[in-house]
This record gives structure tokens, C-alpha cells and sequence, in this order.
């Protein structure tokens, strides 16, 4: 399945919404997108997962460098509507202690 992200950027946030599959074909594309935006100083980045139904250990990898980048250039990364599926994947590696995850809303599956 292919990847389609839409960026939305207002004054201090970078919005991402995420369709289809991360894994190790789509996750240069996720990389491409997500990354400039967490370069960015003081920058508040969403991603919005709610229609992303698999990611692989390749899509982890990306969030972890936009983690790290965010970390460098003093902005914020949030990951909100999260599948039940996705949000495990990150529970199980335990990256949901150090990546801030929204789980207030809900991806549906």
C-alpha cells in the first residue's frame, strides 16, 4: 500500500496527516516530510496517524530521528489518533515513555 502525507503549517505548528503503510518502502517518504519540520526551532509537530494501519520497525526508526531532532532544535513532537495496533507497537518498545503520544483521541479500526 502506498503513503499519502499531507503537511499543514501555521505559525509555530507543522501538522502531518498520515494514510496507508510505514514500513521500510514508505519511511523515506515519512523521513522526507517529518524531519524539516522538527529542524525547525520552537516548532510544535503533530502527526496525525489515525488512517495509518501498519507500521514496522522502519516507521519507529523515523520518529526516533524526529525525536532526536526536535531534541537539537528545541521543538515538540506529538503523536495523536493512534490505531490500537500502531500504539502498541509503540508500548512494546517502550517508546511511549519518551515519545509524547495523545491518547485522548483514537484512531479507528
Amino acid at each position: 500500500m502506498n503513503l499519502s502525507i499531507d503537511v499543514a503549517t501555521t505559525d509555530n505548528q507543522t501538522t502531518l496527516t498520515i494514510k496507508g503503510e510505514i514500513d521500510a518502502y514508505t519511511a523515506p517518504l515519512l523521513k522526507e516530510k517529518l524531519l524539516p519540520a522538527t529542524a525547525k526551532e520552537a516548532e510544535k509537530i503533530v502527526v496525525d496517524l489515525k488512517d495509518v494501519t501498519y507500521m514496522d520497525s522502519t516507521g519507529l526508526g523515523v520518529f526516533i530521528s524526529a525525536l532526536k531532532s526536535t531534541k537539537e532544535h528545541g521543538s515538540t513532537l506529538t503523536l495523536v489518533n493512534l490505531q490500537e495496533r500502531v500504539h502498541r507497537l509503540f508500548k512494546i518498545t517502550s517508546l511511549d515513555s519518551i515519545i509524547s503520544i495523545d491518547t485522548t483521541t483514537r484512531g479507528g479500526e
